[in-house]
């Protein structure tokens, strides 16, 4: 398969943004999502320039019947889904602990940790299916030590990375590979071409092993 199907969420900017355009020079296929839909639209428009099948759909990932449509969605549009990144996440509300509300925990949590999870589950759901695909999940270095100001990222990111570290061990014998990375302050150089867990196998190819 020359043209893998790419999933990215939270790729309007950042790591997101450049992890869709490295996908582009390789030529794959491309669906994009976020939660802005100018800013989505426009960057479905950039990848097409680039010579890419691109395109954007609108997702909260915190919201499953979201996640499922998105999924639902990629599979009908191009047929198979070979390679997700989840890339979405939040900073949460800064400012001290001490004016965090439980709203402000809670939206922090159910973007980095729920999000997560379900994106996972839908991802599997239909790579487990077609018998291959890779799933990568974005993390933070809060997870490892917190930052000033961002009371509600250091924990956030904590049971994330646990959760995605745990899918390997039960999905890779079905021929599903799932890696996380730990991307430092600023992009890394690795995502300036195709990720650095990605170009150790063909992720598109039937079995990973």
């Amino acid at each position: 398969m020359t043209s893998p199907v790419v999933l990215i969420t939270g790729a309007l900017t950042g790591i997101g943004r450049a992890t869709a355009q490295a996908f582009a020079r390789e030529g794959a296929r491309i669906v994009v999502s976020g939660r802005r839909d100018e800013e989505g639209k426009k960057l479905a428009d950039e990848l097409r320039a680039a010579g890419a099948e691109a395109e954007f759909r609108r997702t909260d990932v915190r919201h499953e019947d979201d996640v499922r449509s998105l999924v639902d969605w990629t599979v009908e549009r191009f047929g198979r889904l070979d390679v997700a990144v989840n890339n979405a996440g939040t900073e949460g509300q800064p400012g001290p602990v001490t004016e965090q509300t439980a709203e402000t925990y809670a939206a922090t949590f159910d973007t980095n940790v729920l999000g997560t999870l379900l994106s996972m589950k839908h991802e599997l759901r239909v790579m487990l299916k077609q018998r291959s695909g890779s799933i990568t999940n974005l993390s933070s270095t809060y997870g490892r030590a917190g930052a000033p100001g961002r009371p509600c990222m250091s924990p956030a990111n904590t049971p994330s990375r646990g959760s995605r570290r745990r899918p390997p061990l039960r999905w890779r014998s079905p021929a599903c590979a799932s890696t996380w990375s730990l991307p430092v302050r600023s992009i890394p150089a690795c995502w300036r071409g195709l990720p650095a867990p990605m170009k150790t196998r063909p992720l598109w190819s039937p079995a990973c092993p």
